[in-house]
């Protein structure tokens, strides 16, 4: 089947998404590292720059606004300043914040990166991993819907990093919710809830977490080898398809019987952090405005190459995912 790849991006304006999960701030300490601290064996950092990023489920929304796309994120942030921060952020780079909701309970999860000739020397983080209690959640479920029914999203994203705002019962409540009103999901999972996403319409895991959570000892990957993954997943998830990235071995498809393994292409790999929000949100939205995974493979794979090549969580830029979409999808 013939795409135009320029129709298609520029059809992305006029879609909306909703992204439901954990945000979080990502802080950056830039400096330079010259002596050994007299105190202790540890590397003495020159701090001289400060940045604040948007992450987690926050650079998922950020991937799909990058993309022109309208996108709304649907969390739980701390009432904190890290929360008013984050909040700003958002609204900055024009993602909707109307449905945030804040917690005295929890707090907002902030992790701190010490960076020193683009290498990371330290990571601290702040968060709360336990799940949100009942009263936070039905006030969740209840912005949840409201936005459903109001906005009606061409596609709701799970993006889950095991902090606690994806609950078994938000989860459901919510596929169940979009499997009415006909609009498509998609799951980035992690441990916690992997099993979680019965009935979503697209489940996108890494390698790593589908042989932890099945269990499977690491060997040499085929094509048979995912397709079997493909249908031990599906007995239990019961999703349409499976999205599996391999790191530098590229990505796997297999909706039905149609299935494939595309190669990733050669990068200069500078940061991996955050490619897998890259991944989700550009594979959200093709698949939505095509219903080709094939296709919808290919531009997710070119995407997650290209943000490696940046160093710390950036989003994916569309002209270069555009120009190099005509340069390789066949």
């Amino acid at each position: 089947m013939s795409i135009d790849i320029d129709q298609l991006f520029s059809g992305f304006k006029k879609m909306k998404v909703a992204v439901i999960g954990d945000v979080m701030l990502d802080t950056y300490w830039w400096g330079e590292v010259e002596r050994i601290s007299p105190e202790a064996p540890v590397p003495v950092v020159a701090v001289d720059r400060k940045e604040k990023r948007i992450g987690g489920a926050g650079n998922v929304a950020l991937n799909v606004q990058s993309l022109d796309a309208s996108v709304a994120l649907l969390t739980i942030l701390g009432d904190d300043e890290d929360g008013v921060q984050l909040k700003q952020l958002l609204q900055d780079n024009n993602i909707d914040t109307r449905f945030l909701l804040e917690s005295r309970k929890r707090i907002t999860t902030n992790k701190i990166r010490i960076i020193s000739r683009n290498q990371q020397m330290m990571r601290l983080d702040a968060e709360y991993v336990h799940d949100i209690d009942e009263v936070d959640e039905e006030k969740l479920q209840n912005q949840i819907e409201k936005y459903i029914t109001t906005e009606k999203p061409d596609v709701v994203i799970f993006e889950d990093y095991n902090k606690g705002i994806l609950t078994k019962n938000i989860i459901n409540h919510t596929i169940e919710l979009c499997g009415k009103n006909k609009i498509p999901t998609a799951v980035d999972p992690k441990r916690k809830n992997f099993f979680s996403y019965k009935n979503a319409t697209l489940f996108k895991p890494n390698l790593v977490e589908v042989f932890t959570n099945l269990n499977l000892l690491p060997e040499e990957i085929t094509e048979e080898l995912l397709i079997s993954i493909h249908s031990q997943l599906k007995e239990t998830i019961e999703h349409t398809i499976s999205l599996i990235t391999l790191s530098e071995k590229g990505i796997f498809y297999q909706e039905n019987s149609n299935h494939a393994m595309l190669p990733s292409h050669r990068r200069k790999i500078a940061d991996v952090s955050g490619a897998g929000d890259t991944v989700i949100a550009v594979a959200s939205l093709v698949y939505a405005a095509t219903k080709n995974i094939h296709l919808t493979a290919e531009i997710a794979n070119i995407a997650g190459g290209i943000v490696c090549e940046e160093v710390g969580t950036v989003a994916i830029n569309k002209e270069r995912l555009l120009n190099e979409c005509k340069k390789l999808v066949h």
